[in-house]
């Protein structure tokens, strides 16, 4: 059995795009991919890949799913296998579980489990003892972080006690073992441990669900044999390359605004949020990874990033920008005023100037290098360094298309003829290149718009094809769930749409049961504040599940831009009219419901055993008849009497 922290590293790695075109050439297409199907002989393409939700769907087959369903169906291999394929792939070290898998399960579980109770230990510490209101909430207030705030990051304090946490949770029966390997302890030698956090305020970090995995905790007095802060260490459940502070709070931020802000540390997230631009995230204070840049990815193609404008700022802008071209991002970055970071702008200048600022100091990374070296423009040397800094930063992007762009507008920003440009960037491409070989050798897109667009004279259609009121019922509980699948977490008036679809379809039962699975992990989700979306589904659902998800999730047309750029013909998308489409969606589901029910009881009211049964049902029908009046009159649809 491979062990569910090799599975986990596995997913982490997997890049849908890049597993997919081992097998398929796959064409852009917007923000996705299409290729004629792998498991048809079809001459129009209907297979479509969806990075920023990892998944695939094939309209030809039915099949659908994540990178491992695909390799399982593509090359017929079982789950097992597959993860091997890709463990391979990525070089990912297979870790074999010699225990049974529950008892696997089971203590990454209570580390789930323990890490929330360490949350709300310290949660609790900051506004109900007086050494957490009087340093950790005071600091927290200063910084002007409202409960809004608070609330939101699970914000805490730890008490200047060496054991205080691990006292309580021992007290309430949890296990000195675990609690080490959580790393919320820290065993000094065989008969003694210790709190790792104490006196300082704590900054929880999540994963993409929601949960705790790790602690991040600062100082507030000046001590000189302290750091300023100190971090959860690497557990099962955390391995802080493959992780961003904040990215749990800024998915659906990200995906609305479609581009994320990049930032150094927690402070600067929450100061970012605090002035309501929420779709950031920060490297926790490490050096950006590419696990992180590849979980970026996940989300958007594009990251803004804000540094600090002094020269340690300007240093690590340099080295972010590399890293992240090289992840296939693109790149535009900000440089705040020589000493300050996004917290202590916005709290200086106030959140209006520093949203004014951001969108008037936003550069391309070209335009930045330029402007960072235009000063020894007169120095031929200091000059040549700066160009050939440029293009090298351009050869570290990975399409082709993007770095022949950009050297056209390096070409046009310094005034240099381009092939000189061209011939440089191929030397250092081949280079790399060379390199790259030897060492092998030596060594061995916005959420998807939906798939269809549910017609609006879909009752004539219907009728025309004689389909019955039971399947009726069904498409519309289809139109239900795909419209939650894409929009679950949009606004809808003061609350999300799955908290209004949710509410208001409180009495409607799905028939369908596929439907009807999806249905119940959303109510779920909305009684337990956990956020359902395509991710939680291709880890959670069954297969039937993940196929169905993958249909409704993934686009199938996408209106070309010469509608709007060339002939000047616009329409609306569906998330300009989400709320009518959510609101008309929810009275034709009940409308149809009703009218099934209708038909129901009319086949129980023929069949009436005697004059009792027959007023009952007739009784029956006259409520429901009611109610399908009132609601076809709600639609503007004209029902016989």
């Amino acid at each position: 059995m491979i062990s569910r922290d090799t599975i986990d590293d596995i997913k982490n790695r997997i890049d849908i795009v890049d597993v997919v075109g081992d097998f398929v050439t796959l064409k852009r297409s917007g923000q996705n991919y299409k290729a004629l199907s792998p498991f048809t002989n079809e001459k129009t393409a209907s297979f479509y890949v969806v990075p920023s939700k990892g998944i695939f769907k094939d309209f030809s087959s039915g099949k659908g799913g994540d990178g491992i369903t695909f390799v399982m169906e593509h090359e017929g291999m079982s789950y097992l296998e597959a993860l091997r394929y890709l463990a391979r792939k990525y070089g990912v070290e297979i870790k074999e579980d010699e225990h049974e898998v529950t008892a696997e399960y089971t203590e990454r579980d209570s580390l789930y489990i323990l890490m929330n109770y360490a949350k709300e230990y310290y949660k609790h510490l900051l506004v109900h003892s007086d050494e957490g209101q009087s340093i950790g909430l005071t600091y927290f207030r200063e910084r002007g972080f409202n409960d809004r705030i608070i609330d939101k990051f699970d914000l805490g304090y730890a008490l200047n006690e060496w054991d205080g946490l691990k006292r309580k949770a021992l007290s309430e029966g949890y296990s000195e073992i675990m609690l080490e390997k959580a790393g919320l302890v820290v065993r000094k030698d065989e008969t003694r441990s210790y709190d790792r956090f104490r006196g300082r305020v704590i900054f929880p970090v999540h994963n993409l669900a929601g949960k705790v995995i790790a602690f991040g905790a600062r100082i507030l007095t000046k001590e000189k044999d302290q750091p300023k802060y100190i971090n959860s260490p690497e557990t099962d459940i955390y391995h802080k390359s493959n992780v961003l502070y904040g990215l749990f709070q800024a998915k659906n931020a990200i995906r609305r605004e479609g581009f994320a802000y990049l930032v150094e540390g927690y402070t600067d997230v929450l100061s970012m949020h605090l002035s309501d631009i929420d779709n950031v995230v920060a490297s926790s204070g490490t050096a950006l990874t590419e696990e992180q840049i590849k979980l970026m990815r996940r989300f958007t193609n594009d990251v803004t990033v804000l540094f600090d404008g002094d020269e340690a700022g300007i240093k690590a802008a340099l080295r972010g920008i590399d890293l992240v071209l090289k992840g296939g991002l693109n790149v535009r970055v900000v440089l705040l005023p020589d000493g300050d970071d996004p917290d202590s702008f916005s709290r200086k200048q106030g959140s209006t100037a520093l949203k004014e600022y951001l969108k008037a100091h936003t550069q391309d990374f070209i335009s930045f290098k330029i402007d960072l070296y235009a000063k020894d423009a007169r120095d031929p040397v200091r000059k040549a360094e700066a160009i050939r800094d440029i293009i090298t930063s351009i050869s570290l992007i990975p399409d082709a298309i993007k770095r022949s762009v950009y050297i056209q507008e390096t070409s046009q920003l310094l005034k240099m003829d381009e092939s000189v440009l061209v011939t440089e960037l191929n030397k250092i491409v081949i280079t790399e290149r060379r390199k790259s070989e030897q060492s092998q050798t030596g060594s061995r897109p916005d959420v998807p718009a939906p798939v269809e667009q549910f017609p609006a004279a879909v009752d004539a259609i219907l009728q025309q094809t004689g389909t019955d009121l039971g399947s009726i019922v069904q498409l519309q509980e289809r139109e239900s769930i795909r419209l939650l699948l894409n929009y679950a977490e949009n606004n809808y008036d003061e609350e999300r749409l799955v908290d209004f679809m949710v509410a208001e379809l409180e009495d409607v039962v799905f028939t369908n049961p596929l439907y009807a699975e999806i249905y119940e992990h959303f109510q779920k989700g909305v009684r337990e504040g956990i956020t359902v979306d395509t991710f939680y589904f291709m880890e959670h659902g069954s297969e039937a599940v993940k196929k169905e998800v993958a249909a409704l999730t993934t686009p199938r047309y996408e209106a070309s831009k010469h509608w709007s750029d060339k002939y000047h013909i616009y329409f609306p998308t569906e998330k300009e009219v989400l709320h009518d489409m959510a609101y008309t969606n929810v009275l034709r589901l009940k409308f149809r419901v009703i009218q099934k029910m209708t038909d129901d009881n009319l086949q129980q009211m023929k069949n009436a055993a005697n004059e009792e049964d027959l007023e009952r049902f007739f009784t029956i029908h006259e409520q429901l008849k009611g109610a399908e009046k009132e609601l076809a009159g709600m639609l503007g649809i004209v029902v016989p009497k």
